[in-house]
């Protein structure tokens, strides 16, 4: 039995949000938030601004190095900061990653 296809997220992942899952701002609340089926998750404001650059087009390095320019802050930091936030949401379901095709 399959479980779960869980990602394991590293400086080349390009990830992105899956199918299933929309980054939208609620007027309502005035928050952003990350809808799935039968669930809601309102990222903080770090977070929303990393998910923006999840394209899955820039890899976790280019968003690193995109923080580090626009913060002026070590990009070490941020890069290890940004996997570990995005590793969170993967394993909760709520990313993946664009694989190249292999055929």
């Amino acid at each position: 039995m399959a479980g779960p296809r869980n990602i394991s997220v590293s400086e080349a992942s390009r990830p992105v949000l899956p199918r299933h899952a929309k980054l939208k701002y609620d007027e309502t609340r005035k928050v952003w938030v990350i809808l799935a089926p039968e669930r809601v998750l309102a990222p903080d404001e770090i977070a929303v601004e990393v998910l923006q650059l999840c394209n899955g087009e820039r890899n976790v390095g280019d968003v690193a190095d995109q923080l580090a320019a626009k913060y002026a802050a070590p990009r070490e930091a941020i890069l290890a900061d940004v996997i570990v936030m995005l590793q969170d949401l993967a394993d909760k379901g709520f990313l993946t990653e664009i694989r190249e095709k292999t055929s």
